[in-house]
């Protein structure tokens, strides 16, 4: 299972448009709402995510995460920050080489934690210092192992699509590139 993470004042775009290309890709993403499951992003508009925190910490043991997403924005990636819940599945993913995916301010939380440590990873501008130990890239998504970080919101499809790549193959992000005319 993919565990997307929705808190109050996410960036819409990096979180819809990743995952409306998983989910056309056939794989099984779960949002999850940090705190509700009526979740409002960073330009008003609200969404209603699948489980609530308190849901996916259930579901972990009967469906494990294959990957953990997270989408920027402010102040949506201070909210996930401090979240045990999302702590929690970010550790679970790093621990046992799953996919982590974030994006925009959202790789300052995996920065923080010590995770981007000797890696190739970007953010949105201004968030480079909270990259502790990582090598800035200067490419808009870059993938390093288990790790996949985004620039911003004007690069979602690509961050999806780099997703779609990991999590299925490359001969399907490379359809979905096609068929949304990218």
């Amino acid at each position: 299972m993919i565990y997307m993470f929705l808190a109050d004042g996410f960036e819409e775009v990096e979180a819809l448009c990743p995952l409306d290309l998983m989910r056309r890709a056939g794989l099984s993403v779960m949002t999850v709402g940090v705190g509700e499951k009526v979740v409002r992003g960073s330009h008003g508009i609200e969404v209603i995510a699948d489980v609530t925190c308190t849901e996916a910490e259930k579901l972990l043991d009967k469906k494990p995460a294959d990957a953990v997403i997270l989408p920027g924005g402010m102040p949506g990636t201070t909210n996930l920050k401090a979240d045990p819940t999302v702590n929690k599945f970010i550790k679970y993913a790093s621990d046992n080489h799953k996919l982590i995916g974030a994006i925009c301010a959202a790789p300052s939380i995996l920065g923080e934690l010590g995770l981007l440590n000797g890696r190739e990873a970007i953010c949105f501008p201004g968030f480079e210092d909270k990259l502790r130990g990582a090598r800035i890239s200067s490419d808009k998504v870059v993938r390093d192992g288990n790790i996949i970080t985004a620039k911003g919101m004007g690069v979602a499809l690509d961050f999806g699509l780099a997703l779609v790549s990991a999590l299925k193959d490359d001969a399907t992000a490379n359809s979905l590139r096609e068929a949304v005319q990218a």
